[in-house]
């Protein structure tokens, strides 16, 4: 059985990825004042996972474009939503076997970067990133009021069925 933590990531990714649903490839390229457009948060999550799953832990880094477009601080880009998806898809499964593997233990010692010590611990990344795919969630919402959408998803979804709490 995974770690409750690890279920809780997984209905975060499943929440956002249902908040896309209905964006086109042409609102997905749209930007609104300072705001990152929708195609490149897909882009930028997908750089967030393979820096904390793929790379900080295993030395795997199969897309280094995502450090340079994606990364946090990187200069505004209008990327194609079906590609960021993509990539994005293409990372999170393979995040996906580190995270199955991940237990109580694992989840407390530390998560290295760029091979060294980095105090914080891989479950305290794994909130990070979890709280990460939030704050987008809710941003993409915000883009798809701007660009006139309606009956957007509610928010939070079925997590009673999904993944519930449990004690572990």
């Amino acid at each position: 059985m995974t770690h409750t933590l690890i279920d809780q990531f997984r209905f975060a990714r499943r929440e956002w990825r249902r908040g896309l649903q209905g964006v086109s490839e042409e609102e997905g390229a749209r930007h609104f004042a300072a705001m990152n457009c929708i195609s490149w948060i897909a882009g930028h999550l997908a750089w967030h996972e393979q820096r904390t799953f793929l790379t900080r832990p295993r030395g795997q880094t199969p897309y280094p474009l995502l450090n340079t477009i994606y990364a946090y601080g990187a200069p505004m880009a209008t990327p194609s939503l079906a590609e960021s998806l993509d990539i994005w898809e293409h990372v999170s499964a393979a995040a996906d076997p580190y995270l199955d593997g991940l237990g109580p233990p694992d989840l407390l010692a530390d998560l290295p970067s760029n091979g060294q010590a980095s105090g914080q611990s891989a479950g305290s990344a794994l909130l990070r990133i979890t709280y990460h795919y939030w704050f987008h969630t809710g941003e993409i919402q915000a883009i798809r009021q701007l660009l006139g959408h309606t009956d957007l998803p509610e928010y939070v979804g079925d997590i009673e069925s999904e993944a519930p709490y449990r004690q572990e």
